[in-house]
């Protein structure tokens, strides 16, 4: 049976646990995250087909079917599995993803590395993707690919599926096109890129950055740009955008460009932090603190994240502040989630490094500062810290959106608590009652920390109440129900009835 919807993502949409010698595949433990939320757009067509890639033995067939059917709490989908070796998913991912266009995307060009990629590959891997979402798509299905190391299914998939509707989403930042044109590969991506019905990013400042980034390298023409009204981009903030670019005509393709952030699961969130079992872990992580006041800082292990500049001011802070020593605790949650790649293992030492050092110098018998997790703590738990958490600290260098930060607020039901957030995590557009700072800046990352330790549970509750409201508001089921309409819309532009944007997508 062809599929209405087909979403193309890497990951498969269930976990693999393996009993009594078989493997099991297993719903996601928590309904909260990317890959359930994409699952549940399949309730709203009449059969749906999600392709990711699965390792393979390298000289064996694939020894599993490349199709199966899955039926679960999200109805009956099909998931095509791409049987890939271990030296494909080294070189499309972990090197050209990782090192040669991650680093670009989150403007890092120092730690961008063209020599060890092999395109070729890249390539390849890409038109197997296209090559199996053609296979399980109707001829006017919506394709919806997501994220950068997929770049090139679209231009494939055109080929195969000229009738169908294309649809991307970036889950992380766009960079400027003065940076995005270091890549060797500028002009093939694009171009691939404008191959698509539709473009999508959580912010309207990468929106923009792609549209001028499509400009400079081809005759694109700008049909439509609006307004972005200030509840999306307030002015004078790092990411703001005053205007966006919604239409461009390439060719005689018309591609729309969206700007809508991902929320999170407030319902879940808050059902989980009012439960009897959050209580109960909740008064455990009150009797272990005694009285001590607590930071929590969640993030993967990747140097855009600012975890190495978010302790070295952790570490000043204990410098000047001696009248915090005994009386706080920073958690800090930074998981290693490739532990093959050396850049990021050097990060996480880095990152071991420096909380040894911190506790070393200022740690007692009785008070250890620092409470280092390497491994993913389950949101369950997580929920019950982020409740009596005092400050929730989280600055990286540049990130695409940052869910942490929205889940930290759903949590507070009492609507207390301080979030300190990094003006360059595209959240921040959305949360302009968070204690903002600059991570490149010690003087501004030891101020922020400052007013939050010192922020009074009044204008705490003032903040909390705001930025709960933008919570609530933006969350998963706005983005799910944005995300339909204009997949309504793209089946209205494809029968020659253009839509017009009378606002920005991001302010509705």
């Amino acid at each position: 049976m062809k599929s209405d919807l087909v979403i193309v993502y890497h990951r498969q949409p269930y976990e693999e646990v393996e009993v009594d010698g078989k493997i099991e595949l297993r719903p996601n433990k928590s309904p909260n995250g990317i890959v359930p939320t994409l699952k549940s757009f399949f309730g709203e067509v009449s059969h749906g087909s999600w392709i990711a890639w699965k390792l393979r033995e390298y000289g064996e067939m694939a020894d599993w079917e490349q199709v199966v059917t899955i039926s679960d709490d999200f109805g009956d989908y099909s998931v095509s599995r791409l049987a890939l070796t271990a030296d494909q998913v080294n070189s499309f991912y972990a090197v050209t993803s990782k090192e040669a266009l991650w680093p670009i995307l989150h403007s890092f060009v120092d730690a961008y590395d063209y020599g060890p990629v092999d395109w070729p590959t890249f390539q390849e891997v890409n038109f197997l993707f296209a090559q199996a979402a053609a296979e399980q798509a109707a001829d006017d299905a919506i394709i919806w690919i997501h994220d950068y190391n997929l770049w090139l299914v679209p231009v494939y998939l055109r080929q195969m599926k000229p009738n169908a509707r294309i649809s991307f989403f970036h889950h992380t930042p766009f960079p400027s096109p003065d940076v995005f044109n270091i890549l060797p590969w500028r002009n093939e991506i694009m171009d691939s890129l404008l191959h698509c019905d539709q473009v999508g990013f959580h912010i309207p400042r990468y929106a923009v950055n792609f549209a001028n980034a499509a400009r400079t390298l081809f005759e694109v023409s700008v049909e439509e740009e609006i307004e972005v009204e200030d509840g999306m981009s307030p002015r004078g903030m790092a990411l703001s955008e005053p205007t966006i670019i919604t239409r461009l005509k390439y060719h005689d393709q018309h591609v729309n460009i969206d700007a809508f952030p991902v929320g999170t699961n407030v319902n879940y969130i808050e059902e989980v932090a009012r439960s009897e079992a959050t209580e109960t872990k909740l008064a455990e992580i009150k009797e272990e603190l005694a009285g001590k006041r607590l930071i929590v800082s969640v993030a993967r292990t990747d140097y855009t994240k600012g975890t190495k500049e978010m302790l070295e001011s952790f570490e000043r802070l204990l410098e000047r502040r001696e009248d915090l020593h005994g009386e706080i605790r920073l958690m800090c949650v930074s998981v290693l989630a490739n532990q093959n790649m050396a850049v990021y293992r050097r990060v996480q030492e880095e990152i071991e490094g420096l909380v040894g050092r911190i506790n070393g110098r200022f740690g007692t018998f009785e008070w250890t500062p620092i409470m280092l997790f390497t491994g993913a703590v389950p949101l369950e738990d997580l929920i019950a810290y982020f409740r009596a958490a005092d400050v929730c600290w989280l600055t990286p260098l540049r990130d695409g959106l940052n869910l942490v930060c929205k889940e930290y607020c759903a949590a507070r039901i009492d609507e207390q608590g301080c979030l300190v957030i990094s003006e360059f995590m595209g959240a921040a557009v959305q949360l302009p009652y968070a204690v903002m700072t600059n991570p490149y800046s010690e003087r501004f990352m030891d101020a922020a920390i400052d007013q939050a330790l010192d922020m009074k549970p009044e204008e705490q509750r003032a903040r909390m109440q705001m930025m709960r409201r933008n919570v609530s508001h933006y969350d998963i089921v706005q983005w799910s129900q944005h995300t339909m309409q204009r997949f309504e819309e793209l089946a209205e532009s494809r029968a020659g009835r253009p839509v017009s944007h009378k606002k920005s997508a991001a302010a509705e």
